[in-house]
């Protein structure tokens, strides 16, 4: 009989609650997160919410996590209500502030989307995510990193602004694990062949697609 992890479990880990499966501490609907995907923190992890910067219904942006993700103590999330106009010849947003105001000026041009991690990622410890940012499968952030632009899958960027170290794999395996999107199988298959799956076997990795 194949056993695996209950990922509606709040604490998988015995005796130990400063790890959860974040989705099952999440109350916002506007921060969506995946299966198995965990936050660890130095204290307490219902400190994520707070690490979720500027994040206003008015807005209404979304944070989206993925599937089996590893999220480190203090990373922060900086949400389209941190933004100020740029283009405009004030900073200042009025239109947050309501009594008419909303009415003149446009919170739109301060948004850049939803913010969204695929999955697989691991977010290194105070790395900082801008908005509207996007982190592609399988990449990883490293420690302190900000990182203000698109991430590709299965890269490894660091740095303030954060930039490309090197990528994980050759061309070749990262597509292999893009189109086999392993996090989408049934729980049962991904708990079969945890072995290949941890490991660096590209044979056996190319025999599972």
């Amino acid at each position: 009989m194949t056993t695996y992890p209950n990922p509606n479990t709040v604490y998988p880990l015995k005796h130990y609650h400063r790890l959860c499966f974040l989705k099952n501490i999440i109350k916002n609907p506007n921060i969506i997160v995946g299966d198995f995907t965990y936050y660890d923190d130095l204290e307490n992890p219902h400190n994520f919410k707070k690490n979720v910067l500027y994040h206003f219904d008015f807005i209404g942006d979304k944070l989206i996590i993925g599937k089996f993700c590893a999220i480190a103590s203090d990373v922060k999330f900086i949400m389209n209500g941190g933004n100020h106009p740029l283009n405009y010849f004030t900073t200042y947003p009025f239109a947050i502030f309501g009594h008419g105001w909303e009415n003149i000026m446009s919170v739109e041009g301060t948004s850049k989307g939803d913010t969204v991690i695929d999955n697989d990622v691991w977010l290194g410890y105070n790395a900082s995510i801008m908005p509207g940012v996007k982190i592609g499968d399988g990449a990883i952030i490293a420690t302190n990193s900000m990182v203000t632009k698109d991430v590709e899958p299965y890269t490894v960027v660091a740095g303030n602004p954060a930039k490309l170290i090197r990528k994980r794999f050759s061309d070749e395996v990262i597509e292999i694990l893009l189109t086999m999107r392993w996090w989408d199988w049934p729980i049962e298959k991904i708990t079969n062949n945890i072995s290949i799956l941890s490991s660096n076997n590209v044979e056996a990795l190319k025999r599972l697609n």
